[in-house]
């Protein structure tokens, strides 16, 4: 799932057409995969998953993984996926504009995922607030330099450096990085956006009762 508006209905998903359509990749975000063999592994929540490339490689590195997303056809292939992998992920149909995990995450998970610019504020605040206090968000994304390359067509959709950094103002950011990827056979590059940020503890006295911050 990418530019679908993260506010749409999942019966009406426009996605599920396009998750029919050809096979997807099952290979996860190589910086996502860098970057969690660095935390112990807890709970994680994959926002936006799609068919369940990166849910599915966080639940095989032992992360107890719920994936959302609003498609019903790309759920039922990371379904599939999972049971030939013989790993265990709950797969959650749900819009993101209103879902809330039963309780905070140890790592939160967006990948793709561009909303409109008047929904974007919101989905990121939400995004943020489904994280644990020391815990970790991923976000990669479009970067308007990708416009007519990938990503949604409009490129109001698409992220800068600095929407990332100010959508995710209230976390520790560690890396926020423009990221170069070369596309298939010899087309241009396609660049992204890529953020590593961890939530703070709320105080002094709840770091001391937990783990320190990674």
């Amino acid at each position: 799932m990418s530019d679908v508006p993260a506010s749409r209905p999942p019966a009406s998903s426009p996605w599920d057409e396009r998750y029919r359509a050809h096979p997807w990749p099952t290979e996860p975000d190589p910086e996502l995969v860098e970057l969690a063999r660095t935390l112990t592994p807890g709970a994680a929540l994959d926002l936006g998953c799609g068919t369940g490339r990166n849910a599915l490689w966080l639940a095989s590195q032992g992360w107890r993984v719920t994936g959302v997303d609003s498609s019903s056809v790309g759920l039922d292939i990371a379904e599939a996926r999972a049971r030939e992998q013989s790993l265990a992920v709950e797969w959650v149909l749900a819009d993101l504009m209103t879902y809330s995990p039963s309780e905070p995450v140890e790592l939160v998970v967006m990948a793709n995922i561009h909303p409109a610019p008047a929904e974007r504020a919101a989905l990121f605040a939400r995004v943020a607030a489904a994280g644990a206090p020391g815990g970790h968000l991923f976000v990669i994304g479009h970067h308007v330099e990708a416009h007519g390359v990938a990503g949604p067509p409009d490129p109001e959709r698409l992220y800068t450096e600095e929407i990332v950094r100010a959508g995710f103002a209230g976390l520790r950011v560690e890396r926020l990085e423009r990221l170069e990827r070369p596309s298939e056979g010899e087309g241009p590059v396609v660049v992204d956006v890529m953020l590593w940020a961890g939530r703070p503890f709320n105080s002094e006295s709840e770091s001391r009762r937990g783990e320190s911050p990674r």
